[in-house]
């Protein structure tokens, strides 16, 4: 802590021989990094640019893109520049700023799945009222909501983290993530109380209402024609495969710090590295193979010989 300029500095503590690898971790992390804006700026294009595209299934899917593409900037460039300094170190007040981006950004994901989730239902089930209830507003309604509702809501914890005393000064990790409240000298019943409200409204509830969502569709579906199961089934299961591989990641993410539990800081560097690293690429390369008409463009953009 700099008492002259009224700073605290933390410490990232979760780096594995950092000093011996750096170069390499920043190459292989660069690379992924543009990997991540290209793959997913690719398929953000090619709905932008094709009317055939501009549904609300794919602006949805757009949406969740850029979040991506959001949600890692959160986080690449700063650890990039850690890889190449002699002391992995943040401002706590930096910290607590990448904290909310981080968790805001996240719930996000969950809240446009559950918009992707409701236009697959309405789609498949309610097919003649479509046009009627997934108008152009109701899908602004939810693009706004998705990125307000959990930005809002995580301002309070944030703002209140910023107040509190710091007993430890070496946070044990490589993000600001929720391994900052083990820093803190106190921590209240009240904050794990507002805590779980948060984790209820972004992520749990929205969950719950993508599995019920999904559960009605594949029900209606099998009792309907063979068309209709098809169509339910290259929609959805996009959807529901990225649900789950986020919905795990998060898991781990909440539940390892709340058992505060002793691994090895090798295996934590790992897991706590999906998420940054394997879900922002696994979303396009999912939406690009296994949504047909997404496939099909990106088919015409690479090999455009190849397609008469």
């Amino acid at each position: 802590m700099d008492d002259t300029l009224n700073v605290t500095y933390l410490t990232f503590g979760g780096h594995v021989d950092v000093d011996r690898y750096r170069y390499v971790y920043f190459v292989i992390m660069f690379t992924i990094y543009i990997l991540i804006i290209c793959s997913n700026s690719v398929i953000v294009y090619l709905i932008w640019v094709h009317p055939n595209l501009h549904e609300p299934m794919y602006i949805f899917i757009a949406a969740l893109l850029i979040n991506s593409v959001l949600f890692s900037t959160t986080i690449y460039p700063k650890l990039l520049i850690d890889f190449l300094s002699d002391k992995q170190i943040i401002t706590y007040q930096a910290c607590l700023v990448q904290f909310h981006m981080f968790y805001s950004l996240g719930g996000s994901e969950f809240l446009l799945l559950a918009a992707m989730a409701y236009d697959r239902y309405v789609s498949i089930c309610k097919p003649l009222q479509y046009p009627t209830i997934m108008s152009k507003t109701t899908v602004k309604i939810f693009l706004v909501s998705a990125w307000l509702l959990p930005a809002c809501q995580l301002v309070l914890p944030t703002a209140m983290s910023a107040k509190e005393k710091l007993c430890r000064f070496i946070l044990n990790g490589v993000f600001c993530n929720n391994t900052i409240y083990k820093l803190q000298c106190v921590i209240s019943q009240a904050r794990f109380v507002r805590d779980m409200v948060i984790l209820l409204n972004v992520a749990l509830v929205p969950v719950l209402f993508i599995l019920f969502t999904y559960t009605r569709i594949f029900v209606i579906s099998y009792r309907s024609s063979k068309e209709v199961r098809k169509k339910a089934a290259q929609t959805c299961l996009p959807h529901l495969i990225v649900l789950i591989n986020f919905s795990c990641l998060c898991a781990y993410d909440v539940i390892v710090v709340g058992l505060e539990a002793d691994f090895p800081k090798t295996f934590r560097l790992i897991m706590t590295l999906q998420m940054i690293l394997y879900h922002p690429l696994f979303n396009p390369i999912m939406y690009g193979l296994k949504m047909k008409e997404i496939h099909k463009h990106l088919k015409r953009l690479f090999f455009p010989a190849k397609i008469k």
